[in-house]
């Protein structure tokens, strides 16, 4: 598989300097002995001071030049969720669609244990006033979709729970288009356990590559599988921004039990001073 090389900036903020500073500098060391990729340099910035902002005032960069596969450089991205990734090269990348599966099957598995500890991705906007997306394409349109606007096919299964089946189909199909999806199947399977339905959707989609890894990451799937086409050719930009966006989606994450704290101290002081 090709080796791609990218620039990781890692971002980190707090209120106390010094245990800023620890921070990076352990999360430096542990970059700079990964054995999976190779490791051109890293380079740990100044902790600065930002006076105006009241609670986290302290923010250090580190900049770490490093080297790999698809798979090294997506499960680093999710350890260290940097803030921004550059892709340096390779300008476009082919991947075989069982190798594309298996990075998938580790983004779903980490983000899934992610989700169980602090709380869900997929937040949408009031669904009420968004038309019903069409399901089902011909199969002139899907050769099309793959072969002109470099979309994928994939089957995609989560696991489901609301008031009904049919409630549930049509939330959903609402909220894969938001995302970019085009549905060429969706089916909802469960039961009412309770007062609450719960079950599995599994749905034929068409997006392009950035979509699919978006999805995966939001919904963590037990199941998901490319149909077509067998190689999927990827730009460096695409890879850039799909990276940059998994280092987004794990930094909210991890960072909302300190961001909790912080606003409750806020609300907290602010009723103290009337």
């Amino acid at each position: 598989m090709a080796e791609i090389e990218v620039i990781f900036y890692i971002e980190g903020i707090g209120n106390d300097k010094k245990v800023l500073e620890r921070a990076l500098e352990e999360t430096a060391k542990n970059l700079q002995n990964e054995k999976d990729v190779k490791i051109k340099y890293v380079n740990l910035e100044e902790v600065m001071e930002s006076p105006e902002e009241e609670l986290l005032k302290y923010s250090g960069v580190i900049e770490a030049q490093l080297e790999g596969t698809l798979g090294d450089i997506v499960r680093l991205t999710l350890q260290y969720s940097p803030a921004v990734v550059e892709v340096l090269r390779p300008g476009k990348l082919e991947i075989e669609s069982k190798d594309l599966m298996k990075t998938l099957g580790e983004i779903s598995l980490f983000m899934g244990k992610l989700m169980k500890q602090f709380g869900g991705l997929a937040v949408y906007p009031k669904l009420d006033d968004i038309p019903e997306p069409r399901i089902g394409y011909s199969r002139e349109e899907i050769e099309e979709l793959i072969v002109e606007d470099r979309n994928i096919l994939y089957r995609f299964v989560v696991e489901v729970f609301g008031e009904n089946e049919e409630g549930i189909k049509t939330t959903m199909a609402k909220a894969l288009s938001i995302e970019g999806c085009r549905i060429n199947k969706l089916l909802v399977q469960g039961q009412i356990e309770g007062e609450e339905f719960k079950g599995l959707l599994a749905a034929e989609l068409l997006s392009p590559f950035e979509t699919l890894v978006q999805l995966t990451a939001k919904y963590a799937p037990v199941a998901i599988s490319i149909i077509e086409p067998e190689i999927i050719d990827i730009t460096a930009n695409e890879l850039q921004n799909t990276l940059t966006d998994l280092g987004g989606f794990v930094n909210e994450l991890v960072t909302r039990p300190v961001k909790r704290q912080l606003m409750e101290k806020k609300n907290t002081e602010f009723k103290l001073n009337p």
